[in-house]
């Protein structure tokens, strides 16, 4: 598979996501982990020809396309609500209430959600 910007982009942010929480920086680490699955979820969506707007527009289309389908594992439009509800905390509360488990959970969900997209991505192209 040739490479793509978004996904790579994809990759910083997972990697600067755990040096972020690393520091006890969470509320950004969330905020860089679920950029990093709502642009996956975007590339997917763009290689069956669609694109959206929204936030929620592109979460309602992934969920519609490739989580009812069975596509790819439902799972991961789960981990993409669950990451934009926590981004939110973290970018729009003084005290979010994250905790390093949190991150760790949507970190592990982000590198295996990019490798099941890579996978699936190759498969199909």
């Amino acid at each position: 598979m040739q490479s793509n910007p978004l996904l790579d982009k994809t990759e910083r942010f997972i990697r600067s996501a755990q040096l972020l929480a690393e520091d006890g920086d969470l509320d950004s680490a969330a905020s860089r982990l679920y950029y990093s699955m709502f642009y996956i979820a975007e590339v997917l969506l763009d290689a069956i020809g669609l694109s959206f707007s929204s936030h929620r527009a592109v979460m309602s289309a992934y969920g519609q396309h490739f989580a009812k389908t069975g596509e790819l594992d439902s799972r991961f439009h789960q981990a993409l609500i669950s990451a934009f509800s926590q981004r939110q905390l973290g970018d729009y509360q003084a005290n979010s209430g994250l905790e390093q488990e949190d991150i760790e959970l949507m970190l592990t969900n982000a590198k295996d959600f990019l490798a099941a997209s890579r996978k699936w991505l190759d498969k199909t192209s």
